[in-house]
This record gives structure tokens, sequence and C-alpha cells, in this order.
């Protein structure tokens, strides 16, 4: 077994399954290059469509490792997992419909709301929030950002800072209030 070709594929997935990433590596290298023209070819050339199909297989062969078997070969079960996607893929297709003739007219004419002027305005809000709440006494920000961040409940938040619900209301009440006086300035 001094080969590395002579070492089969199960042995290599069962050696991968116990740990061995050298072995799924060496599995990889076998694989790569007819699965990516097998996957290549049923999407009719799309590479971007292949790459994304390709490295999904190989993410499910990842994570099916522990439950694989040696029932079939291994490239049996590789092209099954792709087969499977594809299949996937063509029927997910006829439930979508066709895109219209003037589908690029149609999106030309579309007003193109992310403008570089709305990313900076946008950015500049967040800003002002994060000096705002920067501002804040520290048990307020904790509070407030727990509760809007984190959507913790008043209880939960009282569990988690050692205070009273109550307490907690009123740190968040105070939160907003400063909150909105500041960003109204």
């Amino acid at each position: 077994m001094n080969d590395v070709a002579e070492v089969s594929d199960e042995s290599l997935m069962l050696a991968y399954a116990a740990g061995d990433a050298a072995a799924f590596e060496r599995l990889y290298q076998r694989h790569r290059s007819k699965l990516y023209r097998f996957l290549a070819r049923q999407l009719h050339g799309n590479g971007a469509l292949a790459d994304e199909f390709f490295q999904d297989v190989w993410q499910r062969v990842i994570t099916a490792r522990q439950s694989w078997k040696p029932d079939a070969a291994f490239s049996t079960w590789l092209y099954r997992i792709a087969h499977n996607r594809l299949a996937d893929h063509w029927r997910a297709l006829q439930h979508r419909p066709p895109a219209p003739d003037d589908a690029d007219e149609r999106t030309e004419r579309m007003p193109d709301h992310d403008t570089p002027e709305r990313q900076l305005s946008e950015f500049e809000e967040r800003r002002r929030l994060q000096l705002a709440l920067d501002e804040l006494p520290d048990e307020q920000r904790e509070v407030i950002l727990l509760r809007l961040e984190q959507d913790l409940s008043l209880e939960e938040i009282g569990e988690m800072t050692g205070v009273g619900r109550e307490t907690v209301k009123s740190r968040l009440r105070y939160a907003m209030d400063k909150l909105r006086q500041r960003l109204n300035a």
C-alpha cells in the first residue's frame, strides 16, 4: 500500500470519516476534474453554476462523512449526490416562469434607489446612532442593546444584569428618551 493509487476510494472515505483529512485530499484530487466536467456538461457550460454545484457536492460529502457506509463504490455515491443536486435544480426551474423577453429593458428602466448618496446617508444615520449610544451611561446602553439587538425580554435582561424587571424597564425608558432627544437635535 505504498502507492497512493493502491488505496481504494472506499478506504480513503472511511479514513476521512475517522478524522484523516489527508484521505479527503486524496479523494478530492482523484475525483475533482471528472466531477467538475460532469457538472459543467450537465449545466450546458454554465461555469458559475457548475462552480456552485461542485462546491455543494463536496460540502455534502463532508457533511455526510460520518454516516457514509461502503455499500457502493465511493464514485457511485459521489455521482449520486451530483445527480440529485442537478435533479433538484431542473425540478426547481420547472416551477419558475420564464423571464419575459423584455426583462433587460424593464430592469434598466427601474430606478436604482441604492445610490452612493443614499448609502452615505444611511452610514451617517448609523454613525449618529452609534455616537448617541456611546453617550449613554453603561447600564442604559447595555439594557437597550440587549433589548433591541438581542430581542431579550425585560425578565431575561434582569436575570443577565442582576437587577429587577422594573429597574430594567426604567433604564430602558431613560435610554430611549436620551436617544430620541439626541437624534432629534
